[in-house]
């Protein structure tokens, strides 16, 4: 009897395998995308991660263009915060990976197997003021869907309430973020991106919301889903995908090798075990250009990144601006399936214009061919945005002819 032989991909493969799993070897919808472009999107990515900085744009709106390209973005609003008989909603607010959005249906597999997070420790409010819970899940199930702020307002005025007792303003948001990490509350609705707040009862139906299923099942679920959404991927890549414990996340790997939904391979130059998606496909190429903002999946993981593409990518918004190597909220830029620059990006809304503050090139790229693709992708970006046109600073090799060929 032969032993198992091993498949052996090579980093080329491997790359590309991870990058159509990502919904980058898609065609793009030739009308306008309708919600069944962006389930299929979703599909890929399975999440869209929430992040609070707008500098160009918000993070989980920039995904669905970087696949789809123009949408209108109130698909990703109705789908996230409307809800009509004809039109349910698709998503839902959770912590999974970070603060995301999740399709609705996976709400019990996140929930269950993320009971503890960071929010564990506002438990020491919740036992100096035990009251306070009660507090504000009333005044949610009264007022819902409703901010933070107005909650601090009602519930810590200028002057003691005759039935309550003497709560503080943080403490307050701090237990909203509390009942939001216990799955208590969840977000209704957004205003100005404001999460307003609503029992999660009244948005997550009954039907999903009661289902039953087993801590071990849903470990083996979103390890499916992570090994769908990266195609190839190492056993700390599928583990940091939904931030599961590692111990359960190995476990899962191993219940899913032997039912055959991941297999074992080895991958040339990479010096870990990498298991591939059975449903991943390799396209022999892999055409079309996106950029990427800096929560999207496909790059989320540097170190991931930097040995997928040789492409070292860091968030420099906390580094001081004098020592910031690229600038303060960069995209990279993916053509053909690599990574061959980035531009650092604002959406300067007085002035009707997307700002390219710094623009640089991959040491190893052809710049003729990475320039006339970037400078269309940006034209693309700024009207979608419903800005005018593209203003290319100084900064960076690439600068200098981006600016001549957007002007």
């Amino acid at each position: 009897m032969l032993a198992n032989i091993m498949l052996t991909l090579t980093q080329d493969a491997a790359r590309r395998t991870a990058v159509a799993a990502q919904g980058f070897a898609d065609l793009r919808p030739a009308g306008v995308p309708s919600r069944r472009h962006l389930q299929r999107v979703l599909s890929r990515t399975q999440l869209l991660q929430l992040d609070s900085v707008n500098v160009a744009v918000r993070a989980h709106y920039m995904p669905v263009f970087s696949r789809l390209g123009p949408y209108p973005m109130d698909l990703v609003d109705d789908a996230a915060w409307t809800h009509t008989s004809r039109r349910p909603r698709l998503l839902v607010e959770k912590w999974a990976h970070e603060a995301s959005l999740i399709p609705i249906e996976d709400w019990p597999l996140v929930h269950l197997s993320k009971r503890a997070g960071w929010w564990r420790h506002y438990g020491k409010i919740v036992d100096r003021s035990p009251g306070l819970v009660q507090e504000v899940l009333a005044a949610v199930k009264e007022r819902g869907p409703v901010g933070a702020g107005t909650l601090e307002r009602e519930l810590v005025g200028p002057v003691k309430r005759a039935k309550g007792a003497w709560w503080n303003r943080s403490d307050v948001k701090h237990i909203c973020e509390y009942l939001f990490g216990i799955g208590e509350l969840t977000t209704g609705t957004r205003r100005s991106f404001e999460r307003l707040y609503d029992l999660t009862e009244r948005v997550v139906p009954p039907e999903i919301l009661t289902r039953k299923i087993e801590a071990d099942e849903c470990a083996r679920r979103l390890t499916e889903r992570a090994g769908r959404a990266l195609g190839i991927a190492t056993e700390a890549e599928l583990r940091d995908y939904y931030r599961l414990a590692p111990d359960v996340n190995r476990r899962a790997i191993a219940e899913l090798v032997d039912a055959a939904i991941l297999e074992p391979v080895e991958v040339t130059g990479w010096n870990r075990k990498a298991y591939r998606h059975f449903e991943a496909r390799t396209p022999r190429a892999i055409t079309g250009r996106a950029l990427l903002c800096p929560f999207d999946p496909l790059i989320w993981e540097r170190d991931r990144t930097e040995r997928m593409f040789g492409f070292r990518y860091r968030i420099e918004i906390y580094v001081p601006e004098p020592k910031r190597e690229f600038g303060y909220y960069v995209f990279p830029f993916l053509l053909d399936g690599q990574l061959v620059g980035r531009v650092d990006l604002k959406a300067d809304r007085t002035a009707g214009l997307l700002r390219v503050h710094g623009a640089f090139a991959e040491s190893t790229v052809d710049k003729a061919r990475v320039l006339p693709e970037l400078a269309a992708e940006l034209k693309v970006m700024a009207e979608w945005l419903g800005l005018s046109g593209v203003a290319v600073g100084a900064r960076g090799d690439l600068a200098t002819p981006l600016r001549k060929l957007t002007k």
